[in-house]
């Protein structure tokens, strides 16, 4: 049992063979640079190492509650969760859980194939993706046959948008602090709009973006995307990126400019550059919405739920998380009772600005 800044090199170089060698995408959420970063701002982090022998085969990074509770690593956060072990490995979850002391680990975003925790999941959900392996023009054709309206749509307000309100400009990779400083507050003020809570008001979250914006490891960099119109930022996005996975985290737009539907015209130029790069995969994240339905070309599985052993930390994690998580599930099965749920969270979003 380390912390992430405990772990040598030569454990780094094995997890990051053993991510190289899998057969999933190669999320940057796995990677051993995120788990070092939120280490800095988490201190109940900690990375699990197993051995065979003096050789690693397997890291669970997770974090670790005063009885016991054990979480995945930035659980809530973080959308790709799991161990990283050597294929093979004669190892189950109990055993595992004994070793770290935990009495529970919970996790929202299990990545597939995760067969360690596969019979302690309890909700199944779609992560939606944009595939560009083929280019970006391939990627055109695609939304061309099955959303045309939408891409003419997108393209004709991304022209007017440069003619109304000046020449656009796209930066994939943007360095600049205050550009970082607009997408949070214009994130923030999104959260706020629309009843749920802000992400950004938790100082070890907009540390740890902060933090992983300046973090240009191969295989998982921050990476921060704007759309300027002139000088003007009016849409940007910042997520982690592989060399062939974009993982998108924290997008938003300037509210000003909504007519334009600037988020979508930034999701395109993103998808675009992305190609360039030489980068396959788009990862939009966990949860329905209008805009992933019009951008994406497939997706991915991912898992919620939690190992629980019996004891005091077990009834904890049950009293303080089961309850809420079966209520969002029905919920979510629901469209008529979804939409008026989100109508609910709208109208809380106004009363707590007015």
């Amino acid at each position: 049992m380390l912390r992430p800044e405990g772990l040598g090199e030569g454990e780094r170089e094995r997890w990051r063979a053993l991510r190289a060698a899998s057969t999933l995408p190669r999320n940057p959420f796995m990677e051993p640079e995120f788990t070092d970063t939120v280490g800095r701002v988490r201190a109940r982090a900690r990375v699990a190492v197993v051995y065979e022998g003096r050789e690693p085969v397997g890291f669970l990074p997770h974090e670790r509650g005063p009885l016991g509770q054990g979480q995945a690593l930035a659980y809530g956060v973080s959308d790709a969760q799991g161990a990283v072990l050597s294929p093979g490995l004669g190892l189950n979850a109990e055993e595992l859980m004994r070793a770290c002391s935990l009495s529970s680990f919970a996790f929202d975003n299990l990545e597939a194939e995760q067969g360690l925790f596969a019979r302690h999941t309890a909700a199944e959900y779609a992560s939606y993706v944009i595939d560009v392996a083929k280019g970006y023009e391939t990627y055109e054709s695609v939304l061309r046959a099955q959303s045309p309206k939408f891409l003419k749509t997108t393209l004709a307000k991304e022209r007017r948008l440069g003619r109304q309100v000046g020449d656009l400009r796209f930066v994939f990779d943007e360095r600049d602090p205050a550009a970082l400083r607009t997408l949070m507050a214009w994130k923030s003020a999104q959260y706020r709009r629309t009843g749920r809570r802000d992400r950004f008001a938790q100082e070890w979250i907009t540390r740890l973006v902060n933090l992983l914006h300046e973090t240009r490891a191969p295989e998982c960099a921050g990476t921060l995307s704007v759309l300027y119109a002139g000088d003007r930022p009016i849409a940007a996005h910042f997520g982690l990126r592989s060399a062939t996975v974009l993982a998108c985290w924290f997008p938003s737009y300037d509210p000003e400019f909504s007519k334009f539907s600037p988020g979508l015209v930034l999701h395109l130029r993103m998808a675009e550059a992305a190609a360039s790069e030489g980068i396959g995969l788009l990862d939009l994240g966990r949860g329905a919405a209008e805009y992933k339905d019009s951008l994406r070309t497939g997706e991915l599985p991912v898992y919620e739920g939690a190992w629980t052993r019996p004891g005091a930390g077990a009834a904890l994690y049950w009293l303080s998380r089961e309850p809420s998580r079966r209520a969002h599930h029905f919920v979510r099965n629901r469209p008529r009772l979804a939409a008026a749920a989100a109508r609910t969270l709208k109208s809380a979003g106004r009363l707590r600005r007015s």
